[in-house]
């Protein structure tokens, strides 16, 4: 979760309260967030933001914020935005690269050392977060005095432009920034593919900002800055608009003037930002039904204005103003919740019981605690692996019978593909990692697996050694059966993991849950072992059932 650092002065001064900063620090993780830091006597600050709320990612955001939380001024904040008279044309070609332009002016600000340092920060953050490290969307905030409108927003062939990038003093072309500059590394992926580039141009062809990478040093904002132009690039049309509304709202707490530009695309023209407010109707009833409350229709309205939205009842329905930088609210949900933190967590609640409950274990747990218990007494060492795991591991190589498993829609890797069937799979790979230690190597795994859609319990025991024997894993079988006192029958098996005549399944009231016996050859070396395995693997659930309360 985001981070944001800010001076307590500063807070206060924004806020226009000299609010106490014991009591900052008691209300503030009220509203939705973590203190890193807050100590009497200094003046620094850091709050940890939960990523819900993106629009108070700055201090000006976090005082608007308080404000209304703290009583100070409730209600949804209003922003006066007037018509600047300036054009910005978006140019048809960067349709397949970002699509999605907005922009912005804020004039009048009066830009310290705080100030400049919330900007780039607040900037950052939306880029980490909506903006999924500026592949979303990316922000740029400039010294609109240093360049002519009108704006034009298009691509251009990576050689045919050069400016000097920000942070720098010589001119490179867009395709020198993404070979040279440390932000054109850092984020060259982002436009990987496309032979031609997006950029930012005024009037006289001087460059604004090379989106998603870098904005021009001719527009670096200083302490000198007077009046902003903010443009936010991007993918998606909701986020764009709303990381602009955040910028332009955030601005105008230090006094700055909102200005709209006139956007041009082909023959579409509108204004930008807009601060239209949504509007949403909920159920009284059916929010204290969420919320487990008995809030009257006027305490919900004073509930959602300590959270800077408007609210007007009409019987049972509250007709609710949402500002457009609360891109949080999404769903009515969102608006119980929104009720739940303006009446205060601490509200919630009544009467301890005084009822005595006694906590204990399930009975799986405790029947895995006595489990645990076995397998270290026999002489092996517990390891903890993961469910996922690939179908290359769980079956082609360790030749296990196919069990339909539960797949990863969208795999980060290829050795995560789906979730396991075996645990076999699993402590393999833990010794395949191992496999330059000292042997012997005696390991074990209670865990679940996933079959048939269901959660199920099992434990496999494995050790590998420079002679392994079946007659030592066959021991460490009946060992285990016998420790859960089951009586089970062992069968030959030909399941082809095995060498042929040194493997065997368990056969419990008729039904297999289990194997054991020596690792075939080639599926040792199918893991890149090179000394001989054996193991045991037994399903728990079948035995779980019978034992209930009676185990061991």
């Amino acid at each position: 979760m985001p981070v944001i650092n800010f001076k307590y002065s500063d807070l206060c001064s924004l806020i226009g309260q000299d609010v106490p900063m014991e009591t900052l620090a008691e209300r503030i993780p009220m509203i939705g967030a973590d203190i890193e830091h807050a100590e009497a006597g200094c003046d620094d600050m850091s709050v940890e933001f939960f990523p819900d709320r993106p629009d108070m990612y700055s201090v000006e955001g976090a005082a608007r914020g308080m404000r209304a939380f703290m009583g100070f001024e409730t209600g949804m904040k209003n922003y006066e935005i007037t018509r600047s008279g300036l054009e910005v044309f978006i140019d048809k070609s960067v349709n397949d690269v970002r699509p999605h332009f907005l922009c912005g002016i804020v004039r009048g600000v009066d830009i310290d050392d705080n100030m400049l340092k919330s900007i780039m920060e607040m900037q950052e953050k939306l880029h980490t977060t909506i903006g999924r490290k500026r592949k979303k969307l990316a922000i740029g905030i400039h010294d609109l005095d240093k360049v002519n409108a009108p704006f034009t927003y298009r691509l251009a062939e990576p050689h045919s432009i050069r400016f000097v990038p920000l942070a720098k003093t010589e001119e490179m072309d867009m395709e020198e920034i993404l070979t040279k500059h440390e932000k054109g590394k850092a984020y060259a992926h982002l436009l990987e593919g496309y032979n031609e580039y997006p950029v930012i141009l005024d009037r006289d062809g001087q460059v604004l900002s090379f989106p998603p990478i870098i904005n021009g040093s001719l527009t670096t904002v200083t302490t000198s800055t007077k009046n902003l132009f903010i443009d936010v690039t991007g993918f998606d049309h909701k986020a764009v608009k709303g990381a602009l509304d955040i910028v332009c709202s955030a601005l105008a707490e230090r006094g700055g003037k909102i200005e709209s530009v006139t956007m041009h695309s082909g023959n579409v023209a509108f204004q930008s930002p807009d601060f239209t407010p949504a509007t949403y109707n909920i159920s009284v009833t059916e929010c204290n039904k969420y919320l487990g409350t008995k809030l009257s229709t006027s305490d919900m309205v004073k509930a959602l204005a300590k959270m800077g939205l408007d609210a007007q009842a009409n019987g049972d329905t509250l007709h609710i103003t949402v500002p457009t930088y609360r891109l949080d609210i999404m769903h009515k949900v969102d608006l119980y919740e929104d009720v739940a933190v303006g009446y205060g967590f601490e509200n919630f609640g009544g009467k301890y019981s005084v009822t005595q409950t006694p906590g204990g274990l399930e009975p799986a747990n405790e029947f895995s605690e006595e489990l645990r218990d076995v397998l270290i007494g026999l002489g092996f060492m517990e390891v903890t692996t993961l469910t996922l795991i690939n179908d290359r591991d769980e079956f082609e190589i360790s030749k296990l019978p196919w069990i339909e498993n539960v797949r990863v829609l969208n795999p980060a890797t290829e050795d995560v593909t789906c979730l396991r069937t075996y645990l076999m799979p699993s402590l393999i790979n833990i010794l395949r990692h191992n496999k330059h230690r000292d042997l012997p190597q005696r390991i074990f795994e209670i865990g679940n697996v996933v079959r048939n859609d269901l959660i199920d319990l099992r434990v496999c025991a494995m050790y590998t050694a420079s002679k392994v024997s079946f007659t030592e894993i066959k021991s460490v079988a009946e060992s285990l059966m016998r420790e859960m006192g089951c009586e089970a029958e062992l069968k030959a098996t030909d399941i082809k993991t095995f060498i042929d005549g040194r493997g065997a399944e368990i056969v419990y009231k008729g039904q297999s849950i289990g194997m054991f016996g020596e690792m075939a050859i080639d599926v040792v070396t199918g893991y890149d072992i090179t000394h001989p395995i054996a193991f045991v693997e037994i399903d728990l659930e079948p035995i779980i059932r019978d034992k209930k309360d009676t185990m061991f």
